[in-house]
């Protein structure tokens, strides 16, 4: 699926490392990409070849707590202030003042705090499938199809349990759960394995659900987002209702809206060639 050179690295980041992949032009416009839950590095694939083809150098982390990166132990060590250190940390060692960010998922909440924490950094924002983090709480507590469908991220915070459950088998729930929540053939025989030994990385599950265990410590965000933000939304989301794209979109100053009427969650994937297009036309705008 790749036919671009990929440079596979770890960046020293603050006390953690990560390891981050690179492709595309030396000296083209960064574009940083941040994976989800529970994805890594390998979820952008689809978008390395346009972007780089566009003249952009993009920036594919996996996020602390995934994959190879570094897994600190603790709670604390996934609040939202950590993630955003990371991405303003990994830009300042690769030696870049400003870039675009891309997120999903998870990674998209990142964006979202990025774009209201780094301005002065973040060039142009695009979120795929994330709500803003001030618009997801107050949604849910409104809309009983939300809160229902929000409510795995209360299991995940017990202690221990979620981490066996989602481990036995081999992963066999988190295996579903990408299935069920995608269109069929999103996700490859050769996909799910890859993911299967990212999941079984000593500590991974632990670190990953870590991230939903900090939301405890979730800072308010009430800045306007003054950075060109375009938001792309996969209408068939079994977990996020398309409310939370348009409240989100009430934080920026200038926010853009694409919608996908047959993507699910897993826009990216399932719709790249129309995401890809997307993403040159608004980034090089």
């Amino acid at each position: 699926m790749i036919s671009l050179d990929l440079e596979h690295r770890f960046v020293t980041v603050g006390s953690i490392q990560l390891h981050v992949v690179q492709a595309g032009p030396a000296k083209g416009k960064p574009v940083m990409l941040l994976h989800g839950f529970p994805d890594f590095w390998f979820g952008w694939r689809h978008q390395f070849e346009a972007l780089a083809c566009a003249g952009f150098r993009i920036i594919v982390p996996d996020q602390r707590g995934y994959n190879t990166s570094d897994k600190p132990k603790g709670i604390g060590e996934y609040r939202l202030s950590k993630l955003v250190g990371d991405v303003a940390g990994l830009a300042d060692a690769l030696g870049y003042e400003r870039f675009h960010l891309v997120g999903h998922d998870w990674g998209g909440i990142v964006g979202w705090a990025a774009g209201a924490k780094l301005p002065h950094r973040v060039d142009k924002l695009v979120i795929l499938n994330a709500p803003h983090p001030e618009a997801l709480f107050p949604y849910a507590l409104r809309s009983p199809t939300q809160l229902l469908r929000s409510s795995y991220a209360g299991f995940f915070q017990f202690p221990l349990l979620p981490e066996i459950i989602l481990g036995a088998r081999r992963s066999a729930i988190l295996v579903r759960a990408l299935e069920r929540s995608s269109r069929q053939d999103a996700f490859t025989n050769e996909d799910l394995a890859d993911y299967r030994r990212a999941w079984e990385q000593q500590g991974a599950l632990t670190a990953m659900l870590n991230w939903y265990r900090a939301l405890r410590f979730r800072p308010i965000m009430k800045e306007r987002i003054g950075t060109p933000t375009l938001v792309l939304w996969g209408m068939q989301d079994q977990a996020l209702e398309f409310g939370l794209a348009q409240r989100s979109l009430a934080f920026c100053d200038h926010g853009y809206l694409e919608t996908f009427d047959i993507a699910t969650h897993w826009v990216h994937r399932e719709e790249a060639a129309a995401v890809n297009a997307a993403l040159v036309s608004f980034l090089d705008g």
